[in-house]
């Protein structure tokens, strides 16, 4: 919910703050105290358009700050993670929009600056707008087509999920059949190509790394003269020469070794004698070397052909590496690539029919979902409608009655989504196949016409407000605000105008501004706008929070100007006890429940 917010420099507010009621809160004031700044405040900060011209004359920048307190599974939250912003430690969430007196625009949330979209997203899950201008939005197909479906719940959700998924593949066989059919001849020359590239690199059948192990290998044989006389001029190093007689030619160092410990063990030192074991040490090591250089040797001893064989093998593989990549492993990634392309660019008429065949089963299936979800539709059309018009009733609009027409979106010529259900050629689009159109009756014996034909600016505010009612139990946007939803209407009708938004308030938070007296005497918390002049005779204004007794005064103003006499001050009184007898009638309703 919106806890608290707070405008500075907007219009003619100059600073004030506003402490909103989790039920019901209304603001009023006089014609011209900048009400609806308030509901300007939220629309910036929901990321509407910044203009400008509501800066304050003689002001810098516009300010409005929103705290929000989110439970713990709020989507917000998400989006202010996402966005790199933290709620506070109380767990409530800042956002901050900013406009200057020169147009430009700031946005923060959670003390980070970001995108202005950023708050957008956040509020789409926290407010729902509907001022004067925002009945544009009940206008749009889709969100007639989404107010149904919502009033649905999961008899529509659960097979509009299905009829997704089955569209989904439809439209991927569709697209890939297409594909696959108007480039036949292209596909067909280059699989022929692939399967040549795989056939050249099956044939020299190369394995991983083997160019630069063959590398190794050529550089090795290549230099086998010189390997073998660094070799044995180590090993010579090593182990010297023996004469067949026994004496030494040349002492190696294991022989030099040897007569260093000779040496040795002839001391009676045990200091020296204790150098023995090291030099044992040293001549093991020297002994495990020779030998291994004697292997070395051994090896070098090759058949002179095999230089010519892996200089044969270094060939065929240079051939592929000049074709299809920079070294064997990338030759490997391409047949593998290549492999894989191919398996989907079968053209031959056995795959194209197979690929028909089961485009045509989708289209069935998706034609039988499609039909179930316009079934679904019409039922809840029905129920919506019924709904809809026995608020109605009580807003002043007696005689009107809303309909739900539920209707195909027929398919154009050439259109990739055409589905054939029950003989018709209609678009299936993402949400099914049908198009939602609100439409009002306004009294008996008139045509049912769109919405915003057949209702004017008060009458369209109402129908969303019946609407909004309705569907309260569905809506998870915790917090609404209304703008004069009462426009044009009074007396009786009124009242139960107010008694709606009451209602509506036991399940969201609603924020209504409002001229009408009998609407104002259901809050919850009752804030007014006041003009106040200034230095210089600039005027100003501000927001206050009314106790019972200012209460009784502001209604009776509302009412007739009258807050100055008794009989306006009794009627104010009068409105205040209806309201609360409401309340503890629904109240005692709740209790017999349980």
């Amino acid at each position: 919910m919106l806890a608290e917010m707070r405008i500075q420099g907007l219009g003619v507010i100059d600073d004030a703050t506003l402490e909103l009621h989790q039920g019901l809160t209304v603001v009023t004031g006089e014609t011209g105290v900048g009400k609806t700044m308030v509901v300007t405040g939220l629309h910036l900060l929901s990321g509407g358009r910044a203009d400008a011209s509501r800066v304050r004359t003689g002001a810098e920048r516009a300010v409005v700050e929103g705290r929000f307190s989110l439970a713990e599974n709020s989507p917000a939250l998400t989006v202010a993670e996402d966005s790199g912003a933290a709620p506070d430690e109380d767990g409530s969430l800042i956002a901050v929009r900013s406009v200057s007196s020169d147009g430009r625009s700031r946005a923060h949330l959670g003390g980070r600056t970001v995108p202005v979209g950023v708050l957008s997203e956040l509020t789409d899950q926290l407010l729902a707008v509907h001022g004067q201008n925002d009945q544009l939005r009940l206008l749009r197909a889709g969100e007639q087509r989404a107010v149904l479906d919502r009033s649905a719940g999961s008899a529509v959700s659960r097979p509009l999920a299905e009829y997704r998924k089955v569209r989904a593949e439809w439209l991927r066989i569709s697209r890939e059949l297409t594909e696959r059919t108007e480039n036949a001849r292209e596909m067909a020359r280059e699989a022929d190509l692939l399967r040549h590239g795989l056939t050249e690199i099956d044939s020299v059948a190369p394995k991983p790394g083997e160019d630069v192990e063959l590398v190794a290998l050529t550089r090795r044989l290549a230099d086998t003269d010189v390997l073998r006389e660094a070799a044995a001029g180590a090993q010579f190093d090593l182990t010297g020469s023996a004469e067949a007689d026994g004496g030494s030619d040349a002492l190696g160092a294991l022989g030099l070794i040897g007569d260093a410990r000779r040496r040795i063990a002839a001391s009676e030192d045990p200091a020296l004698r204790e150098l023995d074991s090291r030099l044992a040490e040293a001549a093991a090591l020297l002994a495990d070397v020779g030998t291994e250089l004697g292997g070395y040797l051994d090896r070098l001893d090759v058949d002179p052909a095999e230089l010519e064989r892996a200089l044969a093998r270094q060939a065929e593989l240079k051939l592929l590496t000049r074709k299809y990549a920079a070294d064997v492993d990338g030759v490997l990634a391409w047949a593998e690539d290549a492999r894989e392309r191919l398996s989907g660019m079968d053209v031959s008429e056995e795959a194209l029919e197979a690929m028909a065949a089961r485009r045509d089963e989708l289209a069935v299936e998706l034609a039988k979902l499609a039909g179930e979800l316009t079934t679904a539709r019409l039922a809840a059309a029905r129920e919506l409608g019924a709904a809809v018009t026995k608020e109605l009733a009580g807003l002043a609009m007696p005689q009107a009655r809303l309909e739900v027409a539920v209707f195909d979106r027929v398919a154009g010529a050439g259109d990739p989504t055409a589905l054939q259900v029950g003989g018709r050629a209609v678009q299936a689009g993402p949400d099914g196949v049908d198009e939602v159109e609100l439409q009002l009756v306004p009294h008996p014996g008139a045509p049912a016409l769109p919405v915003h034909k057949g209702a004017s600016g008060g009458e369209l505010s109402r129908v969303m407000l019946a609407i909004e009612v309705v569907l309260s139990h569905a809506d998870p946007v915790p917090t609404m605000v209304f703008d004069e939803v009462d426009a044009g209407v009074g007396g009786r009708a009124a009242v139960e105008i107010g008694r709606r938004l009451a209602r509506l308030a036991r399940s969201h938070q609603v924020v209504v501004v409002t001229h009408l007296a009998q609407v104002a005497a259901y809050a919850d918390r009752h804030l007014v706008v006041d003009k106040v002049s200034g230095n210089a005779g600039v005027t100003r204004s501000g927001v206050r929070m009314l106790n019972h007794n200012q209460r009784v005064v502001e209604l009776a103003r509302m009412l007739a100007g009258m807050e100055a006499t008794e009989s306006g001050r009794a009627h104010a009184e009068e409105l205040l006890a209806t309201a609360e007898a409401d309340r503890e009638a629904h109240r005692a309703k709740k209790t017999r429940k349980r």
